[in-house]
């Protein structure tokens, strides 16, 4: 009788794998994604097991499309308009310290330092250049000259009024509405201080946030004016008057304040704070009339800068 072995057969022997991203190296371990083998080299930890490099790649462009977005979306929605427009006035003042010598820190840069870096000047010559300014056609330093500053405590102040006025307004209206508010404030204070300047006095160089935060002033009021049955704004409105008007007697006391930009701004302030509410029920319609509001704004700034250089070519033919 034949008993045959008192052993169980082996077992049968596992095939040989290889990484698919390395052909010549064997491998036991799988990919948990796709279940491809993979090596040493090619093993990314995961949640579970490892993962291939294309499998990774994968999923992060999943998640990018995903809940990424969603994620980078609401981030940038959380940043704050006025805390990046205070960065850019402090990164603009550090550029100015930097051209002018770190001597000139309290007191800022000389005039032709900041005319080199954009401050705005209706007419102007220089041996080098000839005849430039906003009158020759560089409209840039319209907008460039408000993020310039005359000096340390000129950038205090404003960036402080900015901050206080700026970072409830911004939370009333939305950053969108705000931005519009503020640089449609400034752009119309500079083309103001240009259009209306003294032909027959000696060359102006105005600089400074201000303009545009005589804006906000006039947003923030009309903001509230419109809500004033409500106890809040009632109570805002009473504050910000004679806040206003202490600032105008000062506008109009201090004889190197520009006082064209500080008017032209509180009254591009107040008109474009209204408008960019827009009009009507719904929401589309609301934002249908903000833009054009906000467009008729812009183009009477375009107007008022147009018309101040016909009185510059008028009153300076030779220059031209």
């Amino acid at each position: 009788m034949d008993q045959g072995s008192a052993f169980p057969p082996p077992p049968p022997q596992a095939a040989v794998e290889h990484c698919y991203r390395h052909p010549g190296v064997e491998t036991g371990v799988h990919c948990t994604r796709c279940g491809r083998p993979i090596c040493t080299e090619c093993m990314i930890p995961a949640p579970v097991g490892h993962q291939c490099p294309e499998c990774v790649a994968e999923a992060r462009r999943e998640f990018r499309r995903g809940p990424g977005r969603r994620i980078a979306v609401a981030e940038a929605k959380a940043v704050s308009a006025t805390r990046v427009l205070l960065l850019a006035l402090a990164a603009m003042y550090v550029v100015e310290v930097i051209a002018a010598g770190p001597g000139r820190l309290i007191e800022g840069p000389p005039p032709g330092v900041l005319v080199d870096l954009g401050a705005q000047v209706g007419l102007a010559f220089s041996p080098q250049d000839g005849f430039f300014g906003v009158a020759t056609g560089q409209y840039w330093r319209l907008f460039t000259a408000m993020f310039l500053h005359a000096g340390l405590i000129h950038l205090a102040l404003n960036a402080w009024v900015l901050y206080v006025v700026g970072s409830v307004y911004e939370r009333e209206i939305g950053r969108l509405r705000f931005v519009a508010v503020y640089l449609c404030s400034g752009l119309f204070a500079s083309a103001a201080s240009y259009a209306l300047l003294d032909l027959e006095g000696p060359i102006a160089v105005s600089v400074g946030a201000s303009g545009a935060i005589f804006g906000l002033f006039g947003g923030f009021l009309v903001y509230n004016w419109r809500r004033r049955s409500q106890a809040l704004a009632n109570a805002r409105l009473r504050s910000m008057l004679p806040w206003i008007v202490l600032n105008l007697v000062i506008t109009f006391t201090i004889p190197f304040i520009d006082w064209r930009a500080h008017i032209g701004g509180l009254v591009a302030g107040i008109v474009a704070g209204y408008v960019s509410e827009g009009v009507g029920r719904d929401r589309s319609t609301q934002r249908l009339t903000a833009a054009v509001g906000i467009g008729l704004v812009l183009l009477a700034t375009a107007a008022l800068a147009l018309w101040g250089t016909m009185r510059f070519r008028e009153a300076f033919p030779e220059a031209f």
